[in-house]
């Protein structure tokens, strides 16, 4: 008895997995899928206006097409997985006007937050180009003062110099002098002492 049990079970999983394979694969092939722009579309159980209407769908909603057609009739799965059916010439593969206007807005707020990051650079790069600009006015300032420094040193160096050359010039005319009158007097003053000698003898 249990081995009738567990061979019944067993196939009861085996065609469980065999039709989950078979809606996914199924699945798979469906093409993706839109509903034109038309306000909205009754929806029926079969393929034509004597089967029962399910409900509608809204123009511009994402579908999928199974590829069934019948009598002007395409079977398609709505966004929330009800296979239906509708009439085949308002289905496209285009997409709806909807979702052009969220797709356009999407790409407007993606615009939008390029172009804050852009001008977040653009502000970060004028305040770096500020401090660089300071600190090119700090060292020109910095610079200047050296320059003006370094003229009043080279202007002191050229006065000491000056001054030292007047000295050394001033200390050998006076060297010279000295020895211009040693030069003249000291022979003479020898002269008359040497005569003075000579009348005492």
């Amino acid at each position: 008895m249990n081995n009738v049990i567990n061979v019944i079970a067993f196939i009861a999983i085996t065609l469980s997995s065999s039709l989950l394979l078979s809606a996914q694969a199924a699945e798979n092939n469906y093409k993706q899928g839109y509903i034109s722009d038309d306000l909205f579309i009754y929806m029926h159980a079969g393929p034509g206006k004597n089967y029962r209407i399910l409900g509608t769908v809204i123009a511009g909603s994402k579908i999928k097409i199974t590829g069934a057609k019948d009598g002007g009739y395409s079977e398609i799965i709505t966004e929330d997985n009800k296979a239906t059916w509708i009439e085949s010439k308002y289905v496209t593969t285009k997409k709806g006007l909807r979702f052009a206007v969220d797709e356009l807005n999407e790409k407007i707020a993606n615009n939008s937050d390029y172009s804050s990051q852009l001008d977040n650079e653009v502000s970060e790069l004028k305040n770096q180009l500020n401090l660089v600009t300071n600190e090119k006015e700090t060292l020109s300032a910095e610079l200047k003062k050296m320059t003006s420094t370094l003229a009043t040193t080279q202007r002191k160096i050229k006065n000491q110099d000056s001054a030292i050359k007047k000295e050394w010039f001033f200390n050998g005319a006076l060297v010279l002098g000295i020895g211009l009158i040693l030069g003249l007097i000291l022979p003479r003053f020898f002269a008359r002492r040497r005569a003075s000698m000579d009348n005492w003898s």
